[in-house]
């Protein structure tokens, strides 16, 4: 299992990254969804693909900084390491809290749509390999990807805002889970689950 490092790569150091190789198309909050859904669905890559499927995303014919390189490629560990991990503390990169409400809960759209586009890309998961508690998730991620940033600001909003990061967290890490069995698992479905 990968470890976590104590210093994690954070969403303004993965948006200076894509400004150094001039990619305003996507989000830091976007890619790491799309990555969380890959990851989820099963996938895994050696850091040549992973590098690959970046910059086929960012429309790159491959990323020009070896600063970047370096720090998708310790993205990736950073997730798969937090999403194997028993400690469920998966990080999405969302803004900070020095961002509007409106940002940040834009942010959060955007990371459920990467994380629905990256949990598609693979095909490995399929309705019928999905519990009904997948699809249920999938749905709710779904609906959360076409939030609109017209909120009010206000310690309701705040708060809801922070229970359905927690929410959108949570049902990642139980997809994972679900969906990255280990082999023990397969072959004694009675083995204790991950969660």
């Amino acid at each position: 299992m990968p470890e976590v490092s104590e210093e994690l790569i954070g969403f303004d150091a993965i948006a200076n990254l894509l400004v150094s190789e001039n990619v305003f198309i996507i989000t830091p909050s976007e890619l790491h969804g799309l990555l969380a859904g890959q990851l989820s669905s099963g996938a895994r890559m050696v850091p040549d693909i992973w590098l690959s499927t970046v910059a086929e995303l960012l429309e790159l014919d491959g990323l020009t900084q070896e600063t970047s390189k370096v720090g998708m490629i310790g993205l990736y560990q950073q997730t798969l390491g937090q999403m194997e991990s028993f400690s469920l503390e998966l990080t999405m990169l969302l803004p900070d809290d020095d961002a509007t409400l409106a940002q940040r809960v834009e942010s959060l759209g955007r990371w459920c749509q990467g994380f629905m586009t990256g949990f598609g890309y693979q095909g490995k998961q399929t309705d019928k390999s999905l519990s009904d508690e997948a699809k249920d998730v999938l749905r709710d991620l779904s609906e959360i990807s076409q939030v609109a940033n017209e909120v009010d600001d206000g310690e309701d909003s705040e708060a809801d805002l922070m229970q359905l990061e927690e929410y959108v967290r949570m049902a990642v890490l139980m997809l994972f889970s679900e969906c990255n069995l280990s082999s023990d698992a397969v072959s004694n479905p009675n083995a204790p689950k991950m969660h």
